[in-house]
């Protein structure tokens, strides 16, 4: 039952990330169609490459599959156009879709049944739930103020949260070619699915996000010092 409701739980959250972001975007109907199929052909390829056993075969097949979407999303980034429409996602958006990271209490009841062990389902699982608590908050505040400094503060949170997890959860995969610590059974549930999931296709989601964030945060900190100057000069 947990199970299921595990994996219903997290394809609701990457299906309301991926709508939200592809409904938001500035950009024109063909662009948006091929960009949503894109998307299910990355999760799909995921889900497929998961199931057939590859990545247990393959060391290397998590971390390349986790570095894709992050070299993709720089790569687009250096297009004037496409860091234009990235930019048009509204700041209060990405920070409301992280309230699905309180999802890490399926890692924490991981770690208490005993499936993932160490210091990696603890840390990734309390990091997320207090980023999803205080996303709450924060969007409220970005709304109202996209220059307080609460927001930076969160998205830095957010964002070392992540690195974090990888970070542990890389150093504790038994076998793994990263592995620096020998707890049990380690993170070796995150390369079966629907686990498998959340590195490979929500992480990377959420670390592009806090990379726009802070892009936002410094451009509403610029516009607000232009203005500043604008005034006390005149």
């Amino acid at each position: 039952m947990l199970e299921i409701l595990r994996t219903l739980a997290l394809g609701a959250a990457a299906g309301t990330l991926f709508a939200a972001v592809l409904t938001t975007l500035p950009i024109r109907p063909g662009a948006r169609l091929a960009l949503g199929a894109g998307i299910g052909a990355w999760i799909a390829l995921v889900v497929s490459i998961v199931g057939s056993g590859a990545v247990k075969g393959s060391p290397f097949v998590v971390p390349v599959f986790f570095a894709l979407p992050l070299v993709a999303a720089g790569l687009a980034a250096t297009s004037a156009a496409a860091r234009s429409a990235m930019m048009a996602i509204p700041t209060p958006l990405i920070i409301a879709l992280n309230t699905w990271r309180v999802l890490g209490a399926f890692m924490l009841l991981a770690a208490f049944a005993g499936t993932m062990s160490g210091p990696f389902p603890y840390s990734a699982g309390i990091g997320d739930i207090i980023t999803g608590i205080f996303a709450i908050p924060v969007t409220r505040i970005a709304a109202k103020n996209p220059r307080d400094i609460r927001i930076l503060e969160w998205n830095i949170f957010g964002a070392l949260d992540l690195i974090a997890a990888v970070f542990l959860g890389m150093t504790s995969l038994n076998g793994g070619p990263f592995q620096l610590i020998h707890a049990g059974v380690g993170s070796a549930q995150m390369t079966t699915l629907p686990w498998a999931l959340i590195p490979l296709v929500l992480v990377p989601t959420y670390l592009i996000g806090h990379a726009i964030v802070f892009a936002h945060t410094r451009a509403a900190v610029s516009v607000g010092s232009i203005t500043q100057t604008s005034l006390a000069q005149a």
